[in-house]
C-alpha cells in the first residue's frame, strides 16, 4: 500500500512480538520489529518508521535508553512514542513520560486500545502536516508567528512540559495537585500568549524552543 503507516515495533517477548504484530499487520499497518533498543537503532538509521512501539524493559538496551537516543536525533525526534510496559504504576508511568515517550501503556493491555492510542498518536502527526503552511518547507521557523518575546512562567513551563509529553489535562492536574480547571486555564493562556490554536501546536512550539 502506497500510504500504508509503517510502525517499529520492539520487544524481546517473540510471543507479543508474534501477536501485537499480527493484529497491526490485519489492521493494515506495515510492521517492523526488532528484540531490543541496539538492534532498533540499526533499524532507525536505514527506515523512517512513523511510529515506534516499545517495551521497557530489554536486555542490551533498554527502552528508556533508546527513547532518550531517539529523542536526541534530529531525524527520528518528532516520531511518536509509546511505551508498553509490565509495570502500571503511576510512577513508572510518569517516569516513561517524563523520558520522552507520548503514550505509557501497561501490559496486559487489549489489542483495540493499542490500536485506539496508535491511531490518534499517527492523527495527531497528520494534523501539524496538514495545518503547516506551504512556505514550511523552507528554512524559515514553523511558529515565525509567534512573539519573539513570549514568557512562560514556572507554572506554565511545567504544564507545557507534561502538554508536550502527551498527557491530558486530567492527568496534568493529578500529577501538579491542582484542579483540571486550573490547568485548563494555563494552557489557555498560553494558546493567547503565542497566538497558537491547540495543545498540539503548543506542544511542538515547546520542543522546537526546549522548554519540553
Amino acid at each position: 500500500m502506497e500510504n500504508q503507516k509503517r510502525l517499529l515495533l520492539i520487544d524481546d517477548d517473540t510471543n507479543l512480538i508474534l501477536l501485537v504484530r499480527d493484529y497491526l499487520e490485519f489492521r493494515g499497518y506495515g510492521v517492523m520489529t526488532a528484540d531490543n533498543g541496539r538492534q532498533a537503532l540499526e533499524i532507525l538509521e536505514q527506515e523512517d518508521p512513523d511510529m515506534i512501539i516499545c517495551d521497557v524493559m530489554m536486555p542490551e538496551m533498554d527502552g528508556y535508553t533508546l527513547v532518550k537516543q531517539v529523542r536526541e536525533n534530529p531525524k527520528t525526534n518528532l516520531i511518536p512514542f509509546l511505551f508498553l510496559s509490565a509495570k502500571g504504576h503511576s510512577a513508572d508511568k510518569v517516569k516513561g513520560l517524563n523520558r520522552g515517550a507520548d503514550v505509557y501503556m501497561a501490559k496486559p493491555f487489549e489489542p483495540e486500545e493499542l490500536v485506539a492510542q496508535v491511531e490518534s498518536s499517527l492523527k495527531q502527526v497528520s494534523r501539524l502536516l496538514v495545518n503547516k503552511p506551504p512556505r514550511a518547507i523552507s528554512t524559515e521557523p514553523i511558529f515565525q508567528n509567534v512573539p519573539a518575546d513570549v514568557t512562560l512562567t514556572p507554572t506554565e513551563l511545567k504544564v507545557v512540559k507534561f502538554v508536550s509529553q502527551g498527557m491530558a489535562n486530567r492527568e496534568i492536574a493529578e500529577e501538579m495537585n491542582v484542579s483540571q480547571r486550573t490547568v485548563e486555564s494555563h494552557v489557555s493562556n498560553m494558546l493567547a500568549k503565542t497566538g497558537l490554536h491547540n495543545r498540539t501546536e503548543l506542544a511542538r512550539w515547546a520542543m522546537e524552543n526546549n522548554m519540553a
